[in-house]
């Protein structure tokens, strides 16, 4: 199973996490309030990620439903091993330095932050 999802699959995938499962209506007509999206490459996409084993489609109405088949940790795992190992070549201290340089974390991300961190060097012990 392919766990890398393409930015189009990862928008639809958004969908399908949110609403549980969805036809290719619901989530053409979630697609276009953002975007200019063609029904017919909606539908297309969702085709290619069943075939992938990202969805699966319920064919037992008329109406086919699609429902993930991969969790959002699963995407956000593999997205974040392509990044770390194409963007930073393997550094994750770069990573995370440049997560937190650019962005403004809140007190509570900071505190949850360390609070992992406490407990990573915890478990190495």
């Amino acid at each position: 199973m392919d766990l890398k999802p393409t930015e189009s699959e990862l928008e639809i995938l958004q969908i399908i996490w949110k609403k549980g499962q969805c036809s290719v209506r619901d989530v053409h007509d979630e697609l276009a309030k953002s975007k200019d999206a063609g029904y017919t490459t909606t539908l297309k996409l969702m085709q290619i990620m069943h075939d992938k084993g990202l969805v699966e489609r319920d064919t037992t109405s008329k109406t086919h439903l699609y429902k993930a088949l991969i969790t959002r940790e699963q995407a956000q795992q593999g997205a974040l091993d392509k990044i770390l190992s194409t963007v930073f070549k393997g550094s994750t201290a770069d990573l995370v330095i440049q997560a937190l340089g650019q962005h403004r974390a809140s007190k509570d991300e900071i505190d949850a932050i360390k609070n992992f961190l406490d407990q990573f060097e915890g478990g190495e012990k």
